[in-house]
């Protein structure tokens, strides 16, 4: 022990050798653990975390079946990890490897994206209502740095929590660690997650293995943020493949993203499917189409890469920082690389407005091939920014990339569609024929996401999606958003009297539909529990 203030006594954290840290980890002991919430209030009391908001907490499970039961403590925290998702995805890197190996963060840095919360495995990260940035577990850095162990070791009456050198086989947590069977969470990410658990009922650290039966907790309150494994997948509340404990006590995590991000899937889709269509003009010989092609579709490109900007700033909880994705870019992050694509694809559409009004016909075909390309690209980084977030395992799918490119292709057939009501579009029948193919695309890309088989994730998700609590909005997205454009589209094909309504009709239906079908997406992704 060591007295650092008068009457005060600290311990001293045996993690250096050498005067050197080189990987710092921690190890739960499940077995020792009796669940006190010591670790998680003194976490509260150290970082004066708010109420609903944990940066450690507790998780119990119960198995068996009466009289022969069990319960089961777990605690739950940031893990660490070595290769870790969530700094590769944040834009700004508040989240960052300190020189100790630890992950820590720094709050005037976050721009409150969230992104780094749907990228963790664990569940790990938050957004502090007090400062709208995002907070985790940081093995209370600022005690390591001192010498001194987390405040979660000091006050586990149990020594259920030890940290230590993983490098240094000298150390308690190395020696225990070769000694006994233990067990990471999610190792199937590939995280090398840095907390490793002994005596962990498998359960506890899997959390599509247990659920919250339909009896509500009844000596707790449960809400919608208290994701768990739905009862609908079986006849009986704990008779579901898979599922082989019952949670009793956990916390709730909301959703991280929702109806802007959905939003912005569309609004960039139009303004990317609106130059794809106007390259395709040129490529039929319309170029010197001045009011469509050359001043119109750069407009609505315009009109809907703003309104896409707008979402975006304003789903961030820090919005006022939102040029830090410039000024402090972090390129391993796909919402820094997506912010130029859509910089340089508004570049192409202004210098396409300007050739436009100036009737500058050869430069619209010289701009035509970057137009498309750029285009493209509005439409479709965002596959790779879900790739990013390596918590969702229904966003990893190689599904998404086609589907956004299918979904441009439909946008801007319909916007093309829609203005055919207020001016005349040159070749109209090519727009429904682009618009035929793009829901054709996309209900056969919806179908292949319906038979998804990928690991027990993907197969909740998609659960939820097509039967569960979000299925109305997937099927009545595909109903809107596919069916009904395909059918007007073929009868306004077919030749028959009001082309021009019945494409429209079309057009408002297929953007409609897609809004439903990004949300179910978007929703669905996130309602598998990972803690």
């Amino acid at each position: 022990m060591t007295p650092l203030v008068k009457g005060v006594f600290y311990e001293v954290c045996p993690i250096t050798h050498d005067g050197q840290v080189t990987k710092l980890g921690f190890l739960l002991d499940s077995d020792n653990c009796i669940g006190c919430h010591a670790c998680t209030v003194a976490c509260k009391s150290e970082h004066d975390v708010p109420l609903g908001v944990n940066r450690t907490w507790v998780k119990y499970i119960e198995t068996g079946t009466f009289p022969d039961v069990a319960r089961k403590f777990n605690v739950m925290r940031c893990n660490q990890c070595e290769d870790a998702p969530c700094m590769a995805i944040c834009p700004t890197s508040a989240l960052f490897r300190s020189d100790n190996g630890v992950v820590d963060f720094q709050d005037d840095d976050c721009i409150g994206c969230k992104s780094c919360m749907n990228a963790c495995p664990y569940d790990a990260l938050y957004i502090n209502p007090e400062t709208n940035t995002a907070h985790k577990c940081n093995m209370c850095n600022h005690r390591l740095e001192q010498n001194l162990e987390p405040s979660c070791q000091i006050v586990c009456p149990t020594e259920a929590i030890i940290i230590g050198d993983l490098d240094d086989p000298t150390s308690k947590i190395s020696q225990m660690i070769s000694r006994n069977d233990v067990a990471v969470r999610a190792p199937e990410q590939n995280t090398k997650p840095k907390v490793f658990y002994k005596g962990a009922d498998q359960a506890s650290l899997d959390p599509t293995r247990t659920a919250i039966a339909n009896d509500g907790m009844i000596w707790a309150d449960t809400t919608p943020d208290h994701p768990t494994v739905p009862v609908t997948l079986g006849k009986k509340p704990l008779d579901m493949d898979g599922v082989v404990a019952r949670t009793v006590y956990t916390t709730k995590h909301k959703h991280t993203w929702g109806q802007m991000v959905s939003g912005y899937l569309v609004t960039k889709a139009i303004a990317g499917g609106a130059m794809l269509i106007a390259a395709l003009m040129v490529l039929l010989g319309h170029a010197d189409e001045q009011a469509t092609v050359g001043i119109m579709a750069p407009i609505v490109a315009g009109l809907f890469l703003g309104i896409t900007g707008a979402l975006l700033v304003l789903d961030l909880k820090q919005p006022t920082r939102f040029y830090y994705l410039i000024t402090k870019g972090n390129f391993t992050s796909w919402l820094v690389k997506g912010a130029y694509v859509l910089m340089a694809f508004a570049a192409v559409s202004g210098l396409w407005f300007i050739a436009g009004v100036a009737e500058a016909d050869g430069l619209i075909k010289v701009l035509a091939i970057p137009a498309a390309l750029a285009g493209l690209a509005t439409a479709g980084y965002t596959a790779f920014l879900f790739a990013q977030c390596e918590g969702r395992d229904l966003w990893q799918t190689p599904l998404l990339l086609p589907m956004l490119l299918a979904r441009a292709v439909t946008a801007g057939a319909a916007t093309w569609l829609i203005a055919d009501v207020l001016m005349d579009v040159p070749d109209a029948d090519a727009v429904r024929w682009a618009l035929l193919g793009g829901v054709s695309a996309v209900m056969v890309l919806s179908w292949m996401e319906t038979i998804s088989h990928g690991s027990r994730h993907v197969e909740l998700a998609v659960h939820a999606m097509v039967k569960g609590e979000h299925g109305s909005l997937f099927w009545g997205g595909l109903a809107l958003g596919c069916a009904l454009p395909f059918v007007l589209a073929i009868v306004a094909l077919a030749g028959s009297g009001g082309a021009v309504a019945l494409s429209a009709l079309a057009g408002v239906a297929a953007l409609i539909g897609m809004f439903l079908s990004e949300t179910a997406f978007v929703r669905a992704g996130q309602s598998v529990p990972l803690s």
